[in-house]
């Protein structure tokens, strides 16, 4: 079955969980999982969960596990705390929970990020996999960093992946 077979034949709509990393922001003025919960429900998706969590190991993994055992989304977008300051955990706490790495998604978003932004792409630690059934997309946490990742390749596939994760 080609690819255009597959998104043909795909979910319109997916569930969605949402956890923003940040020692600074709150829920109003998490303005990257603000923009991803607002986009995400304009192209009908339903948004099951957000949160925002400091940069924390224990903070984030409890996060994730609870918004995947809780709501069950079937993608989780992570945004913030993939950087290489000495705070920046996600990659660290996700990664070892992660069955099934996604390892495009990191190179493409840096690819992207490289046309956008130059050499200072070569910080992303972007990265995606699969956590018991959910699909789960850890991103930088700049506005502008989460609309490429979503808008290029994200949204774009959301139905496909889904789709995927539902074959047995």
């Amino acid at each position: 079955m080609s690819v255009h077979e597959h998104k043909a034949d795909a979910p319109q709509h997916t569930t969605i969980g949402i956890v923003s990393i940040s020692t600074t922001r709150s829920i109003v003025d998490d303005h990257s999982g603000l923009w991803i919960k607002k986009e995400a429900e304009t192209q009908g998706h339903i948004v099951v969960d957000h949160h925002v969590v400091p940069d924390d190991v224990e903070a984030i993994r409890s996060a994730v596990l609870n918004c995947i055992r809780n709501s069950t989304p079937q993608m989780l977008l992570l945004t913030g705390g993939t950087g290489i300051a000495p705070l920046d955990v996600t990659i660290e706490t996700v990664r070892p929970l992660l069955q099934k790495e996604l390892t495009a998604f990191g190179v493409l978003f840096a690819q992207l990020s490289f046309e956008e932004i130059g050499s200072a792409a070569l910080l992303s630690r972007a990265t995606a996999g699969v956590i018991a059934n959910t699909i789960v997309f850890c991103m930088p946490g700049s506005l502008k960093a989460c609309q490429l990742a979503c808008n290029r390749l994200i949204f774009p596939e959301l139905g496909h992946l889904a789709k995927h994760l539902g074959e047995h």
